[in-house]
């Protein structure tokens, strides 16, 4: 039989993709014959994935922008080949602005896509391949013996930060942890606010580009990190090609802001690995939402613990969650959380003093410092810098001018601040990292 692509895998993002390529090589290792599998996700440059298509791998895994990509550039051919084609997540394909793209895909590889203009618009017909949907049940999260859920009703924001401070700094909860935030601007400063206690921790969202989201998913599975600050924002959906959009102009002034990757996902399908507990230092928007995060712990028979945080404005949200996942008896699976804030209160100056150095400009410096980061380790640019060096010199010395400063003696917790009931307990010195 003659070497041919013979199936593809399209998903809705980066990250999921390299963690399909993973998982069908793994079973490859069982086939009888050689499996080939290609990775469209791993690479950003088109001409660098040319080489590995021209070998006509047995299955390949990419979105369908990039599927879609190396169609029309012709290094990649399905016409003539494919036999089975793999929507995972569709919903998500769908809700992520894919259809188009989809449609086309359809077309390029099946043919079976005809379009009429007619008074009622485009009209399409269906396909007459044979179609399979696989649409598993829901996973319910574990009980209550392996996943431990509570809720922690905070009065203010300041209580937020300072429970998150004592239960972080002083090693009450132990291993490592998933913190879900609600927007952009609190992930970052979540994460500033982290390393001014000495904790480092690092920020996944849609701003970063896809290489970095990955090298960040890779850190934290390799125990680099103990903390992700993640988003979940669901992306909206993009009628309009990037290509196809006027240009506007900016008004003077205006915040700039890198647009967001419509192929992110972090919540749901990431495997991310030995997660102790997940905090959702924001209650999740929907019920979905903190299934979706929560689901991050407690897998396989490894225990979790699952922590959401609620401001009074909040309560309600919660409320609809609890309600939702109630046990058939009635009883609520989200327990109050134990916890005496007057035992922390010798940490609240502290906690304040580390929020005052946490900025809205340290925050918007932080995001353009991520923008950065990632302009100097760009492939794409590094025949522009050998031109151009002077540009090089400048980006790498062009210090923030506002930074979130540091403040030295907020990494160690004397022992007086220990409160007396946590002292058998509590480990409030961080072991040093390579």
């Amino acid at each position: 039989v003659a070497q041919a692509v013979r199936a593809l895998v399209l998903v809705p993002s980066k990250e999921l993709g390299q963690q399909v390529v993973r998982s069908l090589r793994q079973l490859a290792a069982f086939c009888a014959r050689d499996l080939r599998v290609a990775d469209l996700c791993a690479q950003t440059d088109l001409a660098a994935q040319r080489p590995v298509l021209m070998e006509k791998p047995d299955v390949v895994v990419g979105t369908p922008g990039r599927v879609l990509a190396h169609l029309n550039a012709r290094s990649l051919s399905l016409r003539d080949s494919l036999e089975l084609l793999v929507l995972d997540e569709a919903d998500l394909l769908l809700s992520f602005g894919f259809g188009e793209d989809i449609k086309s895909l359809l077309w390029k590889c099946l043919g079976c896509v005809t379009r009429a203009e007619g008074h009622s618009g485009a009209e399409e017909e269906e396909p007459q391949h044979c179609q399979v949907r696989v649409q598993p049940p829901e996973p319910r999260l574990p009980g209550s013996g392996q996943l431990r859920q509570f809720a922690v009703r905070c009065g203010t924001e300041e209580d937020k930060f300072l429970l998150l401070c004592a239960l972080l700094k002083l090693r009450l909860l132990r291993g490592r942890a998933l913190l879900f935030v609600g927007t952009l601007a609190r992930c970052y400063r979540l994460k500033l606010f982290l390393e001014q206690f000495g904790i480092p921790a690092c920020a996944l969202n849609s701003e970063l580009p896809a290489r970095s989201r990955c090298h960040v998913i890779t850190q934290f599975n390799r125990g680099i990190y103990d903390y992700i600050v993640a988003t979940d924002e669901e992306v909206p959906a993009v009628p309009v090609a990037p290509a196809e959009q006027p240009p506007r102009k900016k008004r003077k002034g205006a915040a700039q802001s890198k647009s967001k990757d419509p192929e992110y996902g972090v919540a749901r399908g990431i495997d991310f690995q030995n997660v102790s507990a997940v905090i959702n230092f924001d209650v999740p928007p929907t019920v979905d939402s903190y299934v979706h995060r929560v689901g991050r712990t407690a897998r396989a028979d490894n225990p979790g613990t699952a922590l959401t945080f609620a401001l009074p404005d909040e309560h309600d949200a919660l409320a609809h969650i609890e309600d939702a996942l109630a046990a058939e008896n009635g009883e609520t699976m989200l327990q109050p959380y134990k916890f005496s804030m007057e035992e922390i209160e010798g940490l609240r100056y502290r906690c304040r003093d580390a929020m005052r150095s946490v900025t809205k400009q340290a925050v918007k410096e932080a995001r353009l410092r991520e923008i950065k980061d990632e302009l100097l380790n760009s492939e794409k640019l590094k025949a522009y810098f050998e031109d151009n060096p002077r540009d090089l010199h400048v980006l790498r010395h062009d210090k923030p001018l506002h930074p979130a400063i540091v403040k030295p003696h907020l990494r160690n917790v004397p022992e007086y601040l220990v409160p007396p009931s946590l002292r058998g307990i509590a480990k409030p010195h961080l072991k040093k990292r390579k």
